[in-house]
């Protein structure tokens, strides 16, 4: 897993093997930063972004690297979790807060607001489709905000009342949501 742009460009870290969660792919993770960097996100204002199902920490040190000013990553499996304290503790850049909890427990009791919230479920995850739900009904994004959720081809939320826009790269789906 290596970091496209920004102030950690170039670095690279070994995600083991054993490991269940997959990073996103270079590809994809460029062609994501590309469609923000010109569509929606000015990083030179320090957004503030949370990396729901953190995994690999990809996003979340993509996002860190290209200026947010703070990134929580939110993660269940105890050992991605070590692993992202190990990189964070490895870089030492207190913007980056890996957090242990269940995606769902934490975003009941979420109270902050963000200007990027990315969310890449297991794409088997079966509640899937209530993630853009929960995070409107919990107002986590600021006025002009963006949520993406990475999701398989088989997912379609065209429909939902705050989806902006799709973008597909190999297997890779992205759909975009906006706060008002």
């Amino acid at each position: 897993m290596r970091i496209i742009s920004g102030k950690y460009k170039g670095k690279r870290f070994d995600v083991p093997h054993s490991f269940k969660a997959r990073p996103t792919t270079d590809f994809a993770k460029e062609s994501l930063f590309n469609v923000l960097v010109n569509n929606f996100v000015d990083f030179y204002d320090e957004p503030c972004a949370l990396d729901l199902f953190c995994g690999t920490g990809s996003i979340s040190l993509e996002l860190l690297s290209r200026g947010c000013s703070s990134v929580i990553g939110v993660e269940k499996d105890y050992k991605h979790w070590q692993y992202l304290k190990k990189i964070c503790m490895q870089l030492g850049d207190s913007n980056w807060k890996p957090l242990h909890a269940d995606v769902f427990k934490y975003l009941e009791r979420a109270t902050d607001k963000f200007d990027i919230i990315f969310a890449d479920p297991p794409y088997a995850l079966k509640n899937i489709g209530e993630i853009p739900d929960i995070i409107f009904h919990k107002d986590l994004l600021v006025p002009g905000g963006i949520f993406i959720l990475e999701h398989g081809k088989d997912q379609d939320f065209s429909k939902h009342p705050r989806f902006t826009s799709h973008r597909e790269y190999g297997s890779v789906n992205f759909s975009f949501f906006e706060g008002v």
